[in-house]
């Protein structure tokens, strides 16, 4: 069963048509859920996520605007639904709202595919970085320890430890601009790399 465009997709729905909510979970389940997955890097969590937009959606269907891109309207709410669950597990400091907020720009302004890129760009990078600056930087940014900690830990000076993280948000601005902040929280769920960098 397929449907010609989202409105006659959206209208079966509306309907209460079970073939238009099949269409749906099968069109979209598995994608979602690597989606999600690239905000939680947890399989469970997204699986959940996904099912509770599905569940919200079916539930809602009168509700469900007649212009609605379904696509789009799909990975929002798995957005939204991420933030709800993050909320909920952890508290957020106004910084980290912030910052979490600021995420809403990149998944509106990129599709599945264009967030992915942008991950993969992120990671690639952060392999190419010389070695001190590497350690220096996912000691910081995966691992959520301070400069103090990592000076201690590398026997190294504080000084040395800012350059090395400046550095690699240098590299990583001129690969992706701005975005880098909300890539980061995206790949690492940490808020220690919030700075002015």
């Amino acid at each position: 069963m397929s449907f010609i465009n989202d409105i006659a997709l959206l209208n079966a729905l509306k309907k209460g048509e079970a073939k238009a909510y099949t269409f749906l979970v099968n069109n979209y389940h598995h994608r979602l859920c690597v989606y999600a997955f690239n905000l939680t890097s947890d399989h469970d969590l997204s699986e959940d996520i996904v099912q509770n937009v599905f569940m919200r959606i079916w539930n809602k269907k009168h509700k469900l605007k007649d212009d609605l891109v379904v696509k789009s309207y799909l990975y929002k709410a798995v957005y939204n639904e991420f933030i709800d669950q993050y909320r909920k597990n952890k508290n957020v400091l106004t910084l980290e709202k912030k910052h979490i907020d600021a995420l809403t720009y990149i998944v509106e302004e990129e599709d599945e595919k264009s967030l992915e890129k942008l991950i993969s760009i992120v990671k690639k990078e952060i392999d190419k970085l010389p070695p001190k600056c590497k350690q220096t930087f996912l000691l910081s940014k995966e691992e959520g320890l301070t400069n103090l900690e990592i000076a201690e830990y590398l026997n190294i000076s504080i000084k040395s430890v800012e350059a090395h993280i400046t550095k690699a948000f240098k590299i990583l601005r001129k690969s992706i601009g701005n975005k880098v902040n909300g890539i980061l929280f995206l790949l690492f769920g940490n808020t220690n790399y919030f700075q002015t960098n």
